[in-house]
């Protein structure tokens, strides 16, 4: 019969039979942990703290992640949703409360801004501006040919104007103080517009882009941040629709108007400083605004039809043509002025007649050559 339990004396007498000896281990272990497990209580802390501080800051990078995403591809789809109702009539009720609410010191701020330029503003005379011309080889055969205006920025038109007997020359003199302004103006804002786009096109905007739209917003009269009325108001004037008017309001630079106060396009203020019509009555508050340079008057022209609830349908259209990516036709897009002076059509006539006859639209895909201020910042 085999024995299956032994003592603790037999096993030490078994062993020792056999040549082995036990040692007893003198060593006090640890009641705790080993030092192995010492090296896991560091570990421990560590990822706890780690696990701790990533839930603690969570809430922020959220909220930090929501503000920069402000206008995002979703806010982008949303903008093209609305500017599509805008050209299909269905946002007419919006549009028009935004109309409603126009602050015109708001909507003029950078025209204003105008004013605050030195007063030794130097006007030249008629002569002296001629020679200029022959000077830099500006003349208006070469522009219709090369398509490129030389940027002569003048400040006034000459008190000469009204002396000029040759209906010829006086015409081509006017167009050429006006056309490097107009076109000016509408380089400025394409670049906006460009800018624009790339915002929208971005997935995170910096505060900087941020600040610039609601600067935006605020000159463009555009209420709640709404990307798809800025898209529609941020928009250029075909040149040639901008020389006809500016003829026709100031009888090609003629008028007291435009050589007492620079204004080139007739536009009325109840509130601002301006220039009483000699026709109108005692009790007629209105006047013909006033500017400090021509410039000033080109930017007003331009923020006017591109905010006032009268050229709405203007807007439309133009927004029409930019989405089926034509040019913007300054014949079809006159149509739309027929508020713009109390005789309706045929104020609209006259200004498609002052296109057709004087050849304007030549002037429509014209560039402005860079100035040396220009070519000095490029270097």
């Amino acid at each position: 019969m085999i024995k299956k339990n032994f003592s603790l004396s037999e096993i030490k007498k078994y062993l020792k039979d056999k040549g082995l000896t036990i040692i007893k281990n003198t060593k006090k272990k640890n009641t705790f942990t080993s030092n192995k497990d010492l090296g896991s209580i560091p570990r421990t802390i560590l990822s706890s703290a780690i696990i701790i501080s990533f839930f603690s800051i969570m809430p922020f990078i959220i909220s930090f992640k929501d503000e920069r995403s402000i206008f995002s591809k979703e806010f982008e789809n949303n903008s093209k949703d609305n500017f599509k109702k805008i050209l299909d009539g269905k946002n007419i009720d919006r549009v028009t409360k935004v109309d409603e609410e126009l602050n015109i010191k708001d909507l003029f701020e950078d025209v204003f801004e105008f004013d605050e330029l030195p007063s030794d503003v130097v006007r030249l005379n008629a002569s002296t501006i001629e020679q200029l011309f022959k000077d830099t080889n500006y003349n208006l055969n070469d522009v219709r040919e090369k398509k490129l205006v030389k940027p002569v920025s003048l400040s006034l038109l000459p008190k000469e104007m009204k002396m000029i007997e040759n209906t010829k020359k006086r015409k081509e003199l006017f167009i050429q103080i006006i056309l490097p302004l107009v076109i000016d103006e509408n380089n400025k804002i394409r670049i906006d517009r460009n800018k624009l786009f790339r915002i929208l096109n971005k997935r995170i905007n910096s505060r900087g882009e941020k600040r610039w739209l609601q600067e935006k917003f605020k000159i463009y009269g555009v209420k709640n941040s709404d990307l798809a009325t800025l898209k529609v108001r941020m928009d250029e004037i075909p040149t040639s629709l901008a020389i006809a008017q500016a003829a026709k309001e100031t009888g090609w630079g003629t008028s007291r108007f435009a050589l007492e106060g620079n204004a080139l396009f007739g536009q009325w203020t109840w509130t601002g400083e301006g220039i009483k019509p000699a026709g109108a009555d005692n009790n007629s508050k209105h006047k013909v605004m006033k500017f400090k340079i021509l410039q000033a008057s080109i930017k007003a022209y331009h923020r006017n039809l591109n905010t006032h609830s009268s050229y709405r349908e203007f807007r439309r259209v133009r927004a029409e043509l930019r989405q089926d990516e034509k040019e913007l036709d300054s014949m079809l897009l006159s149509e739309h002025l027929d508020k713009y002076a109390e005789t309706g059509k045929d104020y609209v006539r006259i200004l498609q007649t002052i296109i057709r006859q004087n050849k304007l639209t030549d002037f429509d895909d014209a560039k402005l050559l860079p100035s040396s201020t220009d070519l000095e910042s490029l270097i």
